[in-house]
């Protein structure tokens, strides 16, 4: 029987990531990407068409490595990322610099070396963006910028890459670790039910990854309903 198609999920150690890799395993096999080695072991003992994929994608002769064996890819997610938040004012360049090198730069790169797997196979890449990658909220200037500029990013590749569907999901606040930890620096109290669920997402991503073929979902905006 010929092998199920392939899908790396970057960020898959948890939150959005995890819930992703998750919503996949039952067709895909799934190469869990993340720096949690013990958390991606776990994620994979869930399926067993999942294994882990542990790279730090700030590492770029290890993302060399890691992606030289992989000659067909049929879908990529990008999941992973940081939050580096200020005001203009108040924000040091490591803010700009964290926000741009995980969120666009290797997002970029590692696309860029997977390109010629993703040609072979007519695949898909997905980019889990933000709603700040759509409008941008006074305090969140470094990371709305950086998400403006992957959705800048994804846009160019769908232009330039015509056999390859490239998708942008733009959820709204999600009950994730990072969200978490956003609220505290808020110093608000946390309300996971005002939330969207990592599932909820992972579920809008698996729409657009098996649309039929005559159809590419560019853009997906999800938001919680309102209490």
């Amino acid at each position: 029987m010929p092998e199920s198609p392939l899908a790396l999920v970057t960020g898959a150690s948890r939150g959005i990531g995890a819930a992703v890799a998750r919503a996949l395993a039952p067709a895909y096999r799934v190469l869990l990407g993340g720096r949690d080695v013990d958390a991606l072991a776990e994620q994979a003992a869930e399926s067993p068409d999942a294994e882990p994929w542990p790279v730090d994608l700030s590492d770029l002769d290890g993302v060399r490595a890691a992606v030289a064996g992989i000659d067909r890819l049929d879908v990529l997610v990008h999941s992973a990322g940081t939050a580096e938040l200020g005001t203009v004012e108040q924000a040091a360049p490591s803010a700009w610099r964290k926000n741009f090198e995980v969120n666009v730069v290797a997002v970029a790169e590692l696309t860029r070396l997977l390109l010629p797997a993703l040609r072979a196979a007519h695949g898909h890449v997905v980019i889990i963006n933000s709603g700040q990658g759509l409008s941008a909220r006074a305090g969140w200037g470094p990371y709305a910028a950086s998400k403006h500029a992957v959705r800048a990013f994804a846009d160019a590749l769908r232009a330039e890459e015509p056999g390859i569907r490239v998708t942008s999901v733009y959820p709204g606040r999600t009950d994730t670790e990072m969200q978490q930890a956003i609220i505290a620096g808020e110093g608000r109290e946390y309300a996971p039910d005002q939330y969207l669920r990592p599932d909820s997402v992972a579920a809008a991503v698996l729409s657009a990854v098996t649309a039929s073929p005559d159809a590419h979902i560019s853009d997906v905006s999800i938001r919680p309903r309102p209490h």
